[in-house]
């Protein structure tokens, strides 16, 4: 999808000298600059704009990023406070599915840019629509299997309102098993879209047996399973992953162990089942959040999570060991897209009257994907 122009009047109270220059326009100008050079000219922009953007950061980005964020969160929980807000214009610091929830769940003046857009989802791209809608027609044809899709927050706009029209619902890491059992509730079987490790992690928890899951391949008819292994299941698993969270392995926890006795292990949902297992705890970002800032000083914490929150974290709580589980660097690569030159390329922009790289989601799209999202908002 390519952005959407529109023309807005820029304020006339702050001068920024680069965009009377013509500076803006053009990306290209910006990508020989210094990310530190760009730290004024960003802190202008955004005083210039006032209280007509709002930027979100979600906590995989760098924090040269993240200095200029208004909000500092997960993705739905950024989209519903950039929703709150007054702001005409939403900057997404994040993915591609998450400008998408974000214009879900916009209020009607609002609109919503991200900085760039070939920042997409490994794993919201592993589930493409037309696989969906092909694995939920083969599943009608096996009969009477009564299935209820689930889909996790990071998913397309597209696979979100096909869940909407299932009659399924979306749900987080923080909230995928109340989810689930609301799923269970209106049919015998769910189909867990896109992550199989955080569905596979969330039914074990739930006292779901392993021999009851079984994971759909897209790339095979039905899935590569015979209609009996179907018929047997409670949960069908999307074979689908986190680039970051499927780095971790049961080794990186013994070694972590060795080299610093009576660490504890913390590890996200989307993790390998083996290393869930193996793990002290698991916690979806915000758990890891509450977790390590309520433990005693002298704490020592392996997170198994994306390297830019891991290392925030220890400088947040410098009276504390909080290390990376993987000893190489777990870098969501596709976050890291957003860089301080994106952001002053946007918000240059809007100050010289431009607007670039608008997500936009079609009005069908957007009223099946918001139903299944308030499904979700209504269990809590």
């Amino acid at each position: 999808m390519g952005p959407t122009i529109s023309i807005v009047k820029p304020p006339e109270t702050i001068r920024v000298p680069e965009v009377e220059k013509g500076v803006g326009c053009d990306f290209d100008s910006y990508l020989l600059m210094p990310d530190t050079s760009l730290n004024e000219r960003n802190a202008r922009a955004k005083a210039a704009l006032g209280n007509r953007v709002v930027i979100l950061g979600h906590h995989y980005q760098r924090d040269e990023v993240i200095r200029f964020a208004d909000f500092c969160g997960d993705s739905l929980k950024l989209s519903q406070q950039a929703g709150q807000s007054r702001a005409e214009f939403i900057v997404f610091c994040g993915v591609h599915f998450m400008a998408e929830s974000a214009d879900i769940l916009r209020q009607p003046h609002q609109k919503v840019i991200l900085p760039d857009l070939n920042a997409g989802c490994s794993m919201a791209d592993m589930a493409d629509i037309d696989q969906v809608e092909t694995c939920w027609e083969q599943l009608q044809e096996v009969g009477e299997l009564k299935v209820v899709p689930v889909t996790y927050m990071n998913s397309t706009a597209a696979i979100k309102a096909f869940t909407g029209r299932q009659g399924g619902a979306v749900c987080t890491s923080s909230n995928a098993a109340a989810v689930m059992r609301w799923a269970f509730e209106r049919g015998e079987k769910v189909l867990f879209l896109p992550d199989e490790h955080l569905g596979r992690n969330t039914a074990y928890r739930m006292g779901i047996p392993l021999e009851e899951m079984v994971v759909w391949d897209p790339h095979k008819d039905l899935g590569g399973l015979p209609e009996e292994a179907l018929r047997r299941a409670r949960v069908l698993l999307w074979k689908g992953y986190c680039s970051v969270h499927q780095r971790f392995l049961p080794e990186h926890v013994e070694r972590v162990r060795r080299e610093h006795p009576g660490i504890h292990v913390i590890a996200h949902p989307e993790c390998r089942w083996d290393v869930c297992e193996l793990a002290d705890e698991i916690g979806s970002t915000e758990g890891i959040l509450k977790a390590i800032a309520a433990s005693p000083s002298g704490s020592k914490w392996a997170v198994a999570t994306e390297i830019h929150l891991v290392n925030r974290l220890a400088h947040q709580h410098p009276d504390k060991l909080v290390v990376s589980l993987d000893p190489n660097v777990c870098v969501c690569t596709t976050m890291f897209r957003i860089s301080p030159q994106h952001l002053c390329w946007v918000l240059e922009n809007l100050v010289a009257g431009r607007m670039v790289n608008q997500i936009t989601v079609d009005t069908e799209t957007r009223r099946w994907a918001r139903q299944a999202l308030e499904r979700m908002l209504n269990l809590s």
